[in-house]
């Protein structure tokens, strides 16, 4: 896909950094199938493009940074086979798409349901003081499966994670509880948090590219072994 047909996604690259937002804040900034499509598309080009060094990711608005699937598009996948639907939000995560370049997230508002494949594998983490993290899966009668075991990847305590996925709108984790779940790695003022992510962004990708992209590979690769397998 173009980039220069992206209707869901801004994309821009200075000084080595490359910035993704998510540009539906009339929706909340919920995925569509659209959406997932041309933020695949961004995560090849920010791969392939020996240019950027470090990402930022971001969303517009003011309400919310990501509020997961669209309701109103609903479940496209739906007409396929059960035993070959690709999970919907399997385009959204870096990892997947084999990015290796460090993926700094800067969450502001809503951060809900499906947000958390942008937020499992993202590496650094920062959310402004008005970021609230819920899982709505449990009221709209839905499994919630890829979340909740992307935060034990991320060593999010189980007892927060089982309570978490159950209790739905009704458990609201704010901005101060995610930094002392490890689910954010810091909070600042909301005026700050775009800044914020820029300067770490722009830190990282002043360091050789081959050693960034080489270490944060060995990390996430490392989680599906024992640590004596890692090390080999």
């Amino acid at each position: 896909m173009p980039l220069k047909d992206l209707t869901t996604v801004l994309y821009e690259v200075d000084d080595h950094v490359a910035t993704i937002t998510l540009n539906r804040p009339e929706r909340l900034n919920s995925f569509t199938e659209t959406m997932t499509l041309e933020i695949e598309a961004v995560w090849h080009e920010v791969r392939d493009d020996d240019d950027v060094r470090a990402v930022v990711l971001r969303a517009a608005g003011e309400r919310a940074f990501c509020t997961g699937l669209d309701i109103q598009e609903g479940p496209w996948w739906n007409d396929q086979n059960q035993w070959n639907q690709e999970d919907p939000g399997v385009r959204l995560g870096p990892r997947k798409q084999f990015v290796w370049k460090p993926v700094i997230t800067a969450v502001h508002g809503i951060a809900a349901g499906g947000a958390m494949y942008f937020l499992n594998e993202s590496d650094i983490i920062l959310c402004s003081e008005d970021a609230t993290f819920f899982d709505p899966h449990a009221n709209g009668g839905l499994v919630s499966a890829l979340e909740p075991i992307g935060m034990l990847a991320r060593n999010i305590p189980l007892g927060d994670v089982l309570r978490r996925a159950p209790l739905g709108n009704d458990e609201r984790i704010a901005a101060e509880t995610a930094l002392r779940l490890g689910i954010v790695t810091e909070v600042v003022p909301r005026e700050q948090l775009w800044p914020r992510a820029a300067e770490l962004a722009a830190q990282i990708a002043a360091r050789r590219p081959e050693a960034i992209q080489g270490t944060i590979r060995a990390i996430w690769e490392s989680l599906d072994m024992t640590p004596s397998l890692a090390q080999r």
